[in-house]
């Protein structure tokens, strides 16, 4: 299989565009078209990962965490990302990481950890605005169907969970085709008037060259018509964050117990107890203190995620109950989430999860 059939299978679960702008997410070693037997998926890209990624004949790694965050301008083996990414090219190991985009999405990371504490009714916690447009196109009314189908198929109309949702308004085009044109109705050279459906509908702004192709194919006229704006809108598909409920009420100390045997960790970093049974719970998998006040906001009775600093715990009090398990803790589920999906998508492609996942912070 081509790298880049599973590189185009990734950016569908998680698109690129939604990654943060201080990530480096997508390919960030290797050539889209070499063909590879299967592939190691990995939280932290190692020595140890690729020597396995070798062994075990994967060409490609996929990695949570990107190998390369900041520029690289020398490769003279002085810093780990520098050593890690010559051992790759020497060993033609491709590498491939799906970070924040894979965070920032409904079925990500954020949802597995969610699932993985019981937590049912799980939604984006903090929306994502601006990551939605709105095509506006007309076509004649006999051919409203076909158009509204092809660019529903390619991604457009979902609103919650409705799809296939569109506005329609009768009116009247006009247009005159030059003598290059070959026009669908009327004749070159005379102003034609045709009724037609304008057909309004919204789409993720990362589906646009899907959907502005499916309406080119579908669209009976030579030349469409159509316009894209863009919309202001939260997106409830994607953010940051994921908030829940547990399916009945929890005293703290049996919560935070069934947490340490979920995420198998001896010990777990919390703000002072508020003195209320724990119900509504907001998790966010890696660093995510930036989310506490929105948690707060939203009347959650406990915050999971890690690496929260001191004075966060100091302001929780009387709020909510702000738990840190970990970063790995948080995300060690992340690399079941990606070979899960790609063994759906390829049942007959070798998905392998790394025996080195293993976390970097150690107890006493």
């Amino acid at each position: 299989m081509k790298i880049s059939e599973l590189t185009k299978a990734l950016e569908l679960l998680a698109p690129p565009d939604l990654q943060e702008e201080y990530d480096n997410a997508g390919l960030i070693i290797g050539q889209e078209d070499r063909e590879i037997d299967g592939c190691l998926v990995c939280l932290d890209v190692t020595e140890d990962v690729i020597d396995e990624a070798v062994r075990k004949d994967c060409g490609l790694v996929i990695s949570h965490h990107p190998l390369i965050f900041s520029p690289i301008r020398r490769l003279t083996g002085r810093t780990m990302a520098e050593k890690l990414v010559v051992k790759a090219i020497k060993n033609e190991t491709a590498i491939y990481s799906a970070h924040t985009n894979l965070d920032n999405i409904s079925h990500g990371v954020n949802e597995i950890l969610g699932s993985k504490l019981g937590l049912t009714k799980l939604k984006i916690l903090s929306r994502k605005r601006g990551a939605l447009k709105k095509l506006v196109t007309f076509c004649p009314e006999d051919h409203a169907g076909k158009v509204r189908d092809a660019i529903f198929h390619a991604g457009a109309g979902h609103i919650g969970e409705y799809d296939q949702c569109s506005f329609n308004a009768e009116g009247l085009g006009s247009f005159r085709g030059g003598d290059a044109t070959n026009p669908f109705v009327g004749k070159k050279g005379e102003v034609h008037f045709e009724k037609e459906i304008r057909i309004e509908t919204i789409f993720p702004a990362w589906l646009e060259k899907p959907v502005l192709r499916a309406l080119l194919d579908a669209h009976p006229y030579e030349e469409v018509a159509y316009d894209i704006y863009f919309l202001d809108n939260l997106y409830d598909k994607a953010g940051a964050g994921m908030i829940g409920e547990l399916p009945a009420e929890m005293l703290l100390g049996e919560f935070l117990q069934m947490m340490k045997e979920a995420l198998q960790i001896p010990y777990l970093r919390h703000s002072q107890p508020t003195g209320k049974n724990v119900r509504k719970v907001a998790v966010c998998g890696g660093a995510g203190s930036f989310l506490i006040p929105e948690a707060t906001r939203q009347q959650a009775d406990v915050f999971v995620s890690a690496d929260i600093k001191y004075h966060f715990f100091q302001e929780a009090v009387g709020k909510l109950v702000i738990i840190d398990a970990g970063h790995f803790e948080t995300e060690q589920f992340t690399c079941e989430l990606i070979a899960g999906y790609l063994i759906e998508k390829f049942p007959n492609f070798a998905v392998l999860i790394s025996e080195n996942l293993i976390n970097p912070v150690n107890y006493f």
